[in-house]
């Protein structure tokens, strides 16, 4: 199995600086692909802006050999001024809640992205975060640009380092502790990805809409598996796009992340068996002295609070009626 990843990672791992821009063009001309990019967004008006304004100016231009067709800002609820920054940078905002109204829209990363192929009319479906800070056209470049020049390839994602704190490579502590194993252990043809929960990747849309998503944090891993049943590892590559730096989670969001990834996984090694209760109890100091668990009432101690683990999976986007007729038409 070693052999194999090593074999792999020679032929699919990539440098956006491998195919530069002008190859790139050339092909989506050659080929008539057209490119869509999503950006699924949750109170991100800090930095939605400027990662819109880079796709925008470096790979939306005027000219008919723009890179990118179209760019969608998928709001999936934000309170603060995420809509309007992003419609002011350029981007078509979209908000969660009007697509597909007929099915109401649940919390969750994995749902906007299910959400935004009914929006988005791309063959090739660009994902990224919104809460990147000194955003590189890169991002978007280099995951689309193997999937413009190699047919044989479906899903492209990006990998890099990323820092944290004065750590260089010390963030990314979900992967190293919970997808990383995982992968190791139960799908080792996956163990050559680097960032295997990274959000930035790129896809055929013949691909994401085969595949289920799940509606929270493991949709990231539940893809990467479901593309490797579906398509097979050799249609499956990565890209190296410098460094990717972004707002931190704290430590019990970290946790929730890693309960759902864990569920994610669970269910496809076990699919059809009895799968653990889906609720994940954390500990925060109780401050007030109302009591809780560890310490007694008017002492401090730890209160629980318990979290449902996101278990909800939508299902393959060609399943949906509305989505069959929009392809049809």
């Amino acid at each position: 199995m070693l052999e194999e990843v090593e074999q792999w990672l020679r032929r699919r791992s990539f440098s956006c600086t491998d195919r530069p821009l002008t190859e790139l063009l050339a092909a989506k001309r050659a080929t008539g692909s057209r490119v869509s990019v999503v950006l699924p967004a949750l109170n991100e008006e800090r930095t939605i802006g400027g990662i819109v304004s880079v796709i925008r100016h470096e790979l939306m231009t005027a000219s008919p050999t723009a890179l990118v067709d179209e760019l969608v800002v998928l709001d999936s609820g934000s309170t603060d001024r995420t809509a309007p920054v992003a419609e002011a940078a350029g981007a078509r905002v979209v908000h969660r809640d009007d697509v597909l109204p007929r099915l109401p829209a649940l919390p969750g990363k994995g749902e906007v992205l299910w959400r935004s192929l009914l929006v988005t009319s791309g063959d090739i479906v660009c994902f990224a975060d919104a809460d990147l800070e000194d955003f590189s056209a890169d991002f978007v470049s280099g995951v689309v640009g193997p999937l413009l020049t190699d047919p044989r390839l479906r899903l492209v994602k990006a990998m890099y380092d990323r820092p944290l704190g004065d750590d260089p490579a010390g963030g990314g502590r979900v992967t190293e502790l919970v997808a990383r194993p995982l992968l190791n252990l139960h799908w080792p043809r996956l163990a050559g990805f680097v960032q295997p929960l990274g959000g930035e990747y790129a896809a055929r849309r013949t691909l994401l809409e085969q595949l289920p998503f799940p509606v929270g944090y493991g949709v990231e891993l539940g893809l990467l598996i479901d593309s490797l049943h579906t398509a097979g590892l050799d249609a499956l590559a990565q890209v190296d796009v410098g460094v990717r730096r972004h707002r931190h989670q704290d430590g019990q969001a970290l946790g929730r992340m890693a309960a759902a990834i864990h569920h994610t996984a669970q269910l496809r090694m076990a699919r059809g068996s009895r799968l653990v209760s889906p609720t994940l109890t954390q500990f925060e100091r109780d401050v007030d002295g109302a009591g809780g668990a560890g310490g007694a009432a008017g002492s401090g101690g730890f209160a629980p609070r318990s979290h449902a683990v996101d278990t909800v999976e939508r299902p393959p986007m060609r399943e949906i009626a509305e989505y069959a007729a929009r392809r049809a038409a």
